[in-house]
């Protein structure tokens, strides 16, 4: 005779009445919010695409007939672009530490936390107005250069790493820090062997994400790094250009062909953006599969 089995049943049915009914209706709304979402964005992407891809040529890129061409805004924001996240990446990732691992309640900590709230929330030609006022007018028109649109973009980027960091490290178990301790480890040691490497893929992909959204920025470069028509790649001396700023300008332009080339530059700037989420994706994914 086949033995009874006195384990009690498991009911894996969703439960009925209002509170399935309630389940149903916020997953509508999720799904709806999600639909709502992509339409402005789909639109946006779609109408780049449509006119952007009709300027996109190797002429365009190189050697446009109606100046100035796109490559060397292309050179001006990639170099632009990297010192800054040269600059506010270690930094960010530095003051999120001593936020979350060191500075405890302590003044200092909540202070530094509270601007990087409010910096968070101040708008990007606001920095670009500081940086003009502190570095560019002093200078006169030799502070007009990539590094001054460097240090404006590092200011947008700092609060964002910051925060990023700090909500990254707050996820890494305490119980890992304890054990650290108990095995005789110092803090400094307990922070880089065990908590910044359980939150490297978040570190990592919030940092590329705080680059990938200052690269777009337009308002903080039309006060820091002049106007030229030619490849500056010199960032430390001398105006240059970048995408946004070519942007902007032929935007304005009541010619056809200066509108065309706005709409390349924008289709070239978001390919950048996208190649850079990309491989924010693939470096999160990479580290994610280290840390298991």
């Amino acid at each position: 005779m086949a033995a009874v089995s006195n384990q009690p049943t498991i009911d894996l049915r969703e439960p009925g009445g209002w509170r399935r009914s309630k389940n149903q209706i916020a997953t509508f709304v999720m799904y709806l919010a999600f639909v709502i979402i992509l339409i402005p964005l789909g639109l946006v992407i779609f109408e780049v695409i449509a006119k952007g891809a009709k300027a996109i040529s190797w002429q365009f890129l190189t050697n446009s007939t109606i100046p100035p061409n796109v490559m060397p805004a292309v050179v001006g924001t990639l170099e632009i672009t990297a010192f800054a996240a040269v600059m506010a990446v270690p930094l960010g990732i530095l003051g999120a530490v001593y936020i979350g691992e060191y500075g405890g309640k302590s003044w200092l900590a909540k202070l530094v936390s509270f601007m990087a709230d409010v910096m968070v929330g101040v708008p990007s030609i606001v920095m670009g107005l500081f940086i003009f006022t502190v570095w560019v007018i002093p200078r006169g028109l030799n502070g007009l250069s990539g590094l001054a649109g460097s240090l404006a973009l590092a200011c947008l980027m700092l609060p964002l790493i910051i925060r990023s960091t700090y909500e990254m490290l707050r996820l890494v178990p305490n119980h890992l820090r304890e054990a650290s301790y108990a095995l005789g480890a110092t803090k400094s040691r307990v922070t880089l062997t065990v908590v910044l490497p359980a939150a490297v893929s978040g570190i990592v992909s919030g940092s590329l994400l705080a680059v990938a959204r200052a690269a777009g920025e337009t308002a903080p470069l039309l006060f820091t790094i002049g106007a030229v028509e030619s490849t500056n790649s010199n960032l430390f001396s001398g105006a240059t250009t970048a995408l946004p700023s070519q942007i902007f300008t032929n935007a304005l332009s009541p010619y056809v062909g200066a509108e065309d080339r706005a709409w390349g530059a924008a289709l070239t700037l978001i390919a950048i953006a996208f190649i850079l989420l990309f491989v924010a994706r693939i470096v999160t994914a990479r580290f994610t599969r280290y840390a298991r």
